[in-house]
């Protein structure tokens, strides 16, 4: 290169950045007003139906929003070919906040919320202790025990008379799923051919007390006891039978030969221990039954309903009396119509033991929006302006007698949250009910939160 060219080649970036040398600028691209307008109003219409189906899942989260895609698709592509233009950044900021209201109501935690969570921790603690103690004293105070399950002494060897009232720790009994019904009793069965079977006796109050007593201390006390389907059985061998250990009707397979154990007592390590009690009620009791109740007690937010209860107050009353385990309140808070019998009993616990799972899987807490018109279903509404407005005084006393009971409802909507604060799907209706303007009770009590 020669020198002169050298020379400009270096002076060149300077006079640049002295301004001395003028450069015109490169003019801005024209934006076409008509496609700009159009494809503004195409993705506005799709961002307007995103904005809709959020609506609709009031505060909750869907899986699959249909219109999502579309919309965000168009509105990224706007803001990246027309980034300063005013009506873009506005549909922008629509989408924006549209998405994040799509993933759900978000709410902060009130501590209070999850209080009966770690009662509930200290209550299973303490029963674990007492169930640890009460098992320790019933194995040393049963005579020539057989700790080692298996393999089990040989049925064509030895003789029942050798093993009869002899005591036995089977672990890992599976019930129900090794349940079955045989042609000398309902059993569980437990072993295999190659090491031996027991046959766990299931139809008598040996059995059927301690596993009612377990099945109280899930309902009041341990909800995640509803997983477990493995039991430590303490028993006693009082029998051999030969039995197919099979739970289908149509059996196959050989018959087996195994040991008949008559149940002492059921433990379920690290929860609770229970056994057999000819003088209890129920013939069977659980570590600490006698204390969860007055321990319980000092837990409860409300032990009873007001007569003068309002609709909101009585979901909330409802509410902690499923949370804090209050079995004879959450009874209080129903209509009278769905208790009282053996059919609706049952009913009852059915859902009280999903509610129970609800609040410890899915949800912790629910607020409730505000009440819904009151319905009159039945009876003549004497408060009804405009029925009023063409009825006389004869009029309304003959529906008042001829009509029958007033009958009312009233529907409050409840919102869910989980741990998180999050809220969990779409608010859920609850219908509650009064007759005569008496007491509100809730109406449709199996209806999640």
């Amino acid at each position: 290169m020669s020198s002169k060219r050298k020379f400009i080649h270096h002076l060149l970036p300077a006079l640049l950045a002295s301004g001395l040398f003028w450069s015109p600028a490169v003019p801005a691209a024209s934006v076409d007003e008509a496609r700009l307008s159009r494809e503004l109003s195409q993705a506005e219409y799709h961002v307007r139906e995103f904005e809709k189906e959020v609506q609709q899942q009031r505060g909750g989260e869907k899986q699959v929003y249909r219109t999502k895609k579309t919309a965000l698709d168009r509105v990224q592509q706007l803001k990246l070919a027309y980034p300063d233009d005013p009506r873009v950044e506005e549909l922008f900021q629509r989408t924006k906040a549209a998405l994040m209201q799509s993933k759900g109501n978000i709410t902060q935690i009130d501590p209070s919320w999850l209080k009966y969570l770690q009662n509930e921790d200290e209550l299973k603690k303490t029963v674990s202790q007492l169930s640890q103690t009460e098992w320790d004293r019933i194995l040393k105070a049963q005579k020539d025990v057989i700790l080692d399950d298996f393999p089990a002494p040989d049925v064509k060897k030895v003789m029942l008379t050798e093993m009869e009232g002899r005591t036995v720790v089977l672990k890992n009994v599976s019930y129900p799923g090794n349940q079955f019904y045989g042609g000398t009793g309902e059993y569980a069965w437990h072993g295999k051919p190659s090491s031996g079977y027991y046959f766990v006796a299931l139809d008598g109050r040996q059995w059927l007390g301690p596993y009612e007593a377990i099945k109280r201390f899930r309902r009041n006390v341990d909800t995640s006891l509803a997983d477990v389907t493995e039991f430590t059985v303490l028993g006693k061998i009082v029998d051999v039978a030969a039995e197919i250990p099979s739970a289908e009707s149509k059996k196959v397979g050989s018959f087996q030969m195994g040991w008949v154990v008559e149940p002492v007592a059921i433990y379920v390590p690290g929860h609770v221990a229970a056994w057999y009690d000819a003088g209890a009620d129920g013939s069977g009791v659980y570590a600490g039954e006698e204390k969860v109740a007055e321990i319980k007690k000092s837990w409860y937010t409300h032990t009873s309903v007001p007569d003068n209860v309002q609709p909101q107050q009585l979901l909330e009353i409802f509410m902690s009396a499923i949370k804090e385990k209050n079995f004879d309140l959450y009874v209080a808070c129903i209509n009278p119509r769905w208790t009282g019998n053996p059919n609706s009993n049952a009913q009852l616990r059915y859902h009280w033991d999903l509610h129970q799972e609800r609040f410890h899987r899915e949800y912790v807490h629910a607020t409730f929006d505000k009440p819904h018109p009151i319905q009159v279903i039945k009876g003549f509404n004497a408060s009804d302006e405009q029925e009023n407005f063409f009825l006389d005084d004869e009029q309304k006393d003959l529906l008042q007698k001829t009509q029958g009971d007033l009958v009312e409802t009233v529907t409050v909507d409840s919102r869910a949250y989980d741990k998180n604060g999050k809220q969990i799907g779409s608010p859920h209706p609850h219908v509650l009910i009064r007759t005569n303007g008496g007491r509100w009770y809730v109406d449709d009590y199996m209806v999640r939160f």
